[in-house]
């Protein structure tokens, strides 16, 4: 596994000429996509970032949309997602689902 960028780079580069090489199709079609986006993946070693914060939100939109079953309006869904994704921590708990401790 490569950590900087000059030991990737000919390393990405290699596996996508045996990925244009081999057999099977699914192997040709990502060798391609890797191809056409190598700067764009060879930039994460020069600036370490990464989309993975983005997909865990959109994770937790699409299972919102899956439990509500669809929203009203677009504002709602909106709305939904600030309330997911904004990990929000000053709002008070939620009285139905946290029962009071008993002293």
């Amino acid at each position: 596994m490569a950590s900087d960028r000059p030991t990737a780079e000919p390393l990405l580069r290699k596996w996508v000429s045996w990925a244009r090489r081999c057999r099977l199709t699914p192997f040709k079609k990502l060798g391609a996509t890797i191809r056409d986006h190598l700067t764009g993946i060879l930039r994460h070693f020069d600036t370490g970032l990464s989309n993975g914060q983005v997909e865990a939100f959109n994770a937790q939109i699409q299972a919102a949309k899956a439990r509500a079953k669809g929203y009203r309006t677009d504002a709602n869904l909106i709305a939904i997602s600030y309330l997911l994704c904004a990990k929000l921590r000053h709002l008070p708990r939620h009285p139905w689902l946290h029962a009071p401790h008993q002293t």
